[in-house]
């Protein structure tokens, strides 16, 4: 399966909000399989978001998109999915119930609060919808697209709900090695020449090694590329 993930906000490309959706994100498709193909930061502009998001429908087999939900003039991220499809905005009934519920809630904390709690429990026409434990603003899903809130704890907690949706058969391969990088060039191009798999190396500051990353399909031949590698260079098991 090959994903691609869109995250929202002018806060992410100005530096001021570390992009730690996308990481988490990556890493938990990578468990299960998948292969993250892109991973694109767009700002709070909705004809762009629109436009990404019909492009990526079409190219990848499925999409998660974070970011700009909710009720700020700069929330404009389901808009934007709406217009990708040619659909409307319209609140949904479950959503609707969700937003009701959530604020009469904290209605004690906030006696004050007041929002368009339609406007808040609206998605594309038609789309499925993700409904927020530990927020306000739902998710959706329509055809390929996954839409996931910025804010992280709700983020997780809404893709726990459609986790199972992802998969694929992409396994890998990771050791430590002290060996500088400049000398493990040969055996790298070696291996990724000679098996089916694709080969990384990344230096480790947190643990001062490279570590070696295998890539592929096929169990049996990442074991015998990586033990061909292991018998090349010097494998290391960093300390905590």
């Amino acid at each position: 399966m090959q994903v691609a993930l869109l995250t929202v906000g002018d806060e992410l490309l100005a530096g001021d909000t570390q992009n730690t959706n996308a990481t988490w994100l990556a890493g938990q498709l990578a468990d299960r399989g998948a292969t993250v193909a892109r991973i694109l930061v767009v700002p709070d502009d909705r004809d762009l978001i629109a436009r990404k998001v019909s492009e990526f429908a079409e190219s990848f087999d499925a999409v998660i998109v974070t970011g700009g939900l909710g009720g700020t003039p700069d929330d404009v991220t389901m808009a934007a999915v709406a217009q990708a499809f040619d659909r409307p905005l319209a609140p949904d009934d479950r959503a609707l119930a969700d937003v009701e519920a959530t604020v009469e809630a904290v209605r004690e904390e906030f006696p004050d609060i007041d929002l368009d709690r339609e406007a808040e429990a609206s998605i594309p026409d038609g789309s499925r919808p993700l409904l927020n434990e530990p927020g306000l603003a739902p998710g959706c899903v329509i055809q390929n697209i996954y839409v996931l809130p910025g804010v992280p704890d709700e983020m997780t907690a809404m893709f726990e709900s459609v986790a199972d949706s992802f998969g694929g058969d992409v396994e890998s391969r990771t050791f430590h090695t002290a060996t500088p990088e400049a000398d493990l060039i040969d055996d790298l191009e070696t291996a990724g020449e000679r098996f089916d798999v694709a080969v990384g190396c990344y230096p480790d500051p947190a643990v001062r090694h490279n570590r070696i990353k295998l890539t592929g399909e096929d169990p049996a031949e990442l074991d015998t590329a990586a033990d061909w590698l292991r018998e090349r260079v010097d494998v290391t098991t960093p300390a905590e």
